[in-house]
């Protein structure tokens, strides 16, 4: 909610109960005072109802809250702003009732600390320099800093106010490069910055700002000697952007009015001519992304359409040279191309020889040779063995693997020797398996930005476990923990400099896949949970097609038999599930709950057939395997029968949104974040844009099979009449991909059909903006969640 007022009864109640203790003190009695009777409970609002015909490839159906997205008629405008009022007020009413306003303030000041940012984000080596961005006392946001990376030794703390000064010498070592509390008052007090490079010479910076009034990104340039905002370029709806010629031109890429990148633009710095439109690409199904290679040789330019997916690079030091056409492959496949030593590198999950594989692979071909069909194969794949993602530095590969449910990193020397061999086994490129705690469930390149460095660094996620920002030497095996937040002693472990040397460990040299000498487990250094919560990993049936991987969490201080459980899905995009630590959730382990996360099929985790299983006319699977999930937690004593929630998060939302209607039986609760739930019509009728992607996840609704399927699973189609439903607190926000319309029909149409029940209430919270820029609002949105949960499915 956007502000939580005291209760209009609340203060009268109090007086009138004093006043009455008193009179009859006064007046001799003894007698005891009775319970003070519940309030009882408020009324829904009730929107208008305006039913709309609409009509598709012969199938009728009416729509009674269409009116919420007609953003051209003022009327319809003006009854929304009351609705949006009579929700907020029935949302803070409900909370009051249940006493859920009392528990979430209780429920802030645990989670608060908890969820405080760190004052500085680990320093990134980019050449002579150390950037990092690093809070300033009483600002809302930070600063970005650079200090000459020769200081490293004297980098002792950032929570220091001599940090940027070294007294001995009388001079600063901090410069500052872009106050974003300063930027914030040029963008109308947002921000938010999607983009940023720092020049190869490490002379400017350019960064992307949003600009809410235009609600697009505005490139800025800012001169790093100088500090001053630079005059060109100046552009608006940017989306990309890569240096070249050393840091004297920069490539950026503009969206037309349907936020699609599709022009890329060339500016010299320094220079009084308009920027020069170097590619234009026509077709409006086509999407073009820009980014440099490591090594600041090439410009990659990656076109997806429709009809193909196509990689071109354009040569950094002369951009004006024109593209060169490396890679073309089917629609809508992942294809990276890196660039090391002359050779070009792609990784890419594209079909081979015409059959379409379920996973991803390397290939690589001489830079010099220009046919685009010459890539060769130098590694041959192992069973069971999955290439998640790829980084590069001078001196190595580093791949990321997946083995069954095992994530493992593997760093190899650059350059291979494998020249004239033919593929060969990964065994055969010596390769160095790097230290991972037990439970990894998430590795993130960092930003390795210094090419030259073979230090690398990786953000490394387990459920059990904050996440750790590791770097590791791959050219003697040593890593440490630069930085990781000990949430049991509510603190950051490791500080820079000094501090952060102690805590280097020898990485134990693995070699061969399938070995069973993994580098994982913990020796202490990693911060594990794992004395306090267990991780286990089950597998599901589902429908008697597949095994769903199941992973649950829960206090060892708790029986999990019988308990009340939070399941999470996603399902969508062939994207992981988060299962990432969140520090909130400390708060439902602590009091009994489980924390259970679906790997349902359309997500990722499972290759590209998992993914592909789950998506279009076969969404309905995602959504049988998230039920098979929850009744399997409930069938096998996991979960108390009627204790158990979902939440969902984006198209998460319409996964448990579905879940709901087809078995609403099954949960007592649920939470909906800004939701995708009104699937048939913002298909057919977007009103925010929409990317190939999106149709290619969700359904061409203008190809019969997709639109039946659509129809079949989209939630607000679905809604069971004259059936009780669980409770659902859901939220959306002005600023989402999802419009708040969506949210606002789905809580209008459930409270319409379904049986009424006061005790289950159907709940819509409209959230801040952008909450993740306050860690206040972050702490205070999840404390509301929580409490809404406990309150309705423990307490009830």
């Amino acid at each position: 909610m956007l502000r939580l007022r005291t209760h209009p009864f609340s203060g009268g109640r109090c007086l009138l109960a004093a006043g009455a203790r008193s009179s009859h003190r006064r007046a001799g009695t003894s007698r005891k005072k009775g319970p003070t009777p519940p309030l009882p409970p408020p009324s829904p609002p009730n929107p208008p109802k305006k039913p709309t015909p609409f009509t598709f490839l012969g199938v009728t159906w009416h729509d009674s809250y269409s009116w919420m997205s007609n953003f051209e008629d003022p009327v319809a405008m003006r009854h929304m702003d009351v609705y949006m009022e009579q929700e907020e007020k029935y949302t803070e009413a409900v909370l009051i009732a249940s006493g859920a306003d009392r528990f979430q303030r209780k429920l802030m000041i645990e989670m608060a600390p908890r969820m405080a940012a760190d004052l500085c984000t680990p320093p990134v080596k980019l050449g002579p320099w150390l950037y990092y961005r690093r809070a300033e006392e009483g600002k809302q946001f930070h600063v970005l800093c650079r200090r000459s990376a020769a200081l490293h030794q004297e980098f002792i703390s950032y929570s220091e106010p001599s940090v940027g000064f070294d007294f001995q010498s009388g001079r600063r070592i901090e410069q500052k490069l872009v106050d974003y509390n300063q930027e914030a008052e040029r963008f109308g007090g947002c921000s938010y910055e999607e983009r940023s490079e720092v020049s190869p010479d490490h002379h400017f910076i350019a960064y992307t700002m949003y600009d809410k009034e235009k609600d697009s990104f505005t490139l800025c340039v800012r001169d790093l000697t100088t500090g001053m905002l630079c005059d060109k370029p100046q552009a608006d709806r940017v989306a990309n952007l890569s240096w070249a010629m050393n840091g004297k031109a920069l490539l950026y890429t503009v969206t037309d009015n349907d936020k699609r990148p599709y022009r890329i633009f060339c500016s010299i710095l320094g220079s009084n001519k308009d920027d020069i439109l170097i590619f234009e690409e026509s077709k409006d199904n086509a999407v073009v992304e820009i980014r440099n290679t490591k090594d600041f040789q090439f410009i990659t330019v990656n076109i997806f359409s429709n009809n193909s997916s196509k990689v071109f690079l354009i040569n950094a030091a002369d951009p004006f040279s024109g593209m060169t056409l490396v890679w073309e492959c089917e629609p809508y496949v992942h294809c990276i191309v890196e660039h090391h030593q002359g050779w070009l590198y792609l990784f890419t999950d594209a079909a081979r020889g015409g059959e379409a594989v379920d996973y991803h692979y390397l290939l690589r071909r001489a830079a010099k040779d220009y046919d685009s069909r010459n890539w060769e194969s130098f590694l041959l794949e192992d069973l069971g063995v999955n290439i998640v993602d790829i980084d590069f530095c001078e001196t190595h590969m580093v791949l990321i693997l997946k083995e069954g449910k095992l994530f493992r990193l593997c760093s190899i020397p650059l350059p291979l020797s494998v020249d004239g061999k033919g593929p060969v086994r990964l065994s055969a490129l010596q390769p160095c398996f790097l230290p991972l705690p037990e439970h990894a469930c998430q590795i993130m390149p960092g930003p390795n930005y210094d090419y030259h460095s073979s230090i690398m660094r990786f953000i490394i996620s387990s459920p059990v476990m904050p996440d750790a920002t590791v770097d590791y030497n791959l050219t003697n095996g040593k890593w440490h923990i630069v930085q990781q937040h000990n949430i049991l002693h509510e603190r950051t472990r490791t500080l820079y400099g000094p501090a952060a040397i102690s805590d280097t460990k020898e990485a134990p040299v693995s070699k061969g896949v399938g070995s069973h000498d993994h580098p994982h487990g913990s020796d202490g250094m990693w911060n594990e949970l794992t004395e306090f919560y267990v991780c286990e990993y089950l597998e599901v049936p589902s429908n008697n097609e597949v095994l769903v991987p199941l992973t649950i969490i829960y206090s060892r201080k708790h029986k999990h038999e019988n308990s009340p459980a939070l399941l999470h899905g996603y399902g969508a995009y062939g994207e992981l599930l988060d299962k990432r630590w969140k520090s909130e959730f400390k708060s439902l382990l602590d009091r009994g709950w489980v924390i259970a996360y679906a790997d349902v099929r359309g997500g990722g985790g499972g290759g590209k057939k998992w993914h592909n299983d789950g998506k279009r006319s076969r969404k309905q699977n995602s959504i049988i395997d998230y039920i098979s999930c929850a009744d399997f937690l409930v069938q096998e004593g996991i979960v108390q029968e009627n204790k158990l929630a979902g939440w969902g998060c984006g198209a998460g939302g319409l996964l448990v949104a579905s879940a709901l209607n087809s078995r609403p039986d099954l949960f007592k609760a649920a939470v909906l974040k800004v939701p995708f739930l009104d699937v048939c019509n913002t298909l057919l009728h977007p009103v925010l844009p929409l990317t190939p992607a999106d149709y290619e996840e969700f359904g061409y609704p203008f190809e019969v099979e997709d639109f039946l399927a659509i129809r079949k699973y989209s939630p607000y189609d679905n809604i069971q009449k004259d059936v009780p439903y669980p409770a659902v607190l859901v939220t959306s926000s002005l600023n989402t991909r999802f419009g708040i319309w969506e949210a606002a029909k789905w809580v209008a149409k459930v409270r319409e059909l379904t049986v009424y029940d006061p005790q289950r209430p159907i709940l819509f919270n409209l959230t801040a903006d952008i909450v993740e820029e306050s860690k206040y609002l972050e702490a205070k949105e999840c404390a509301l969640e929580a409490a809404f949960l406990i309150k309705m499915v423990s307490e009830s």
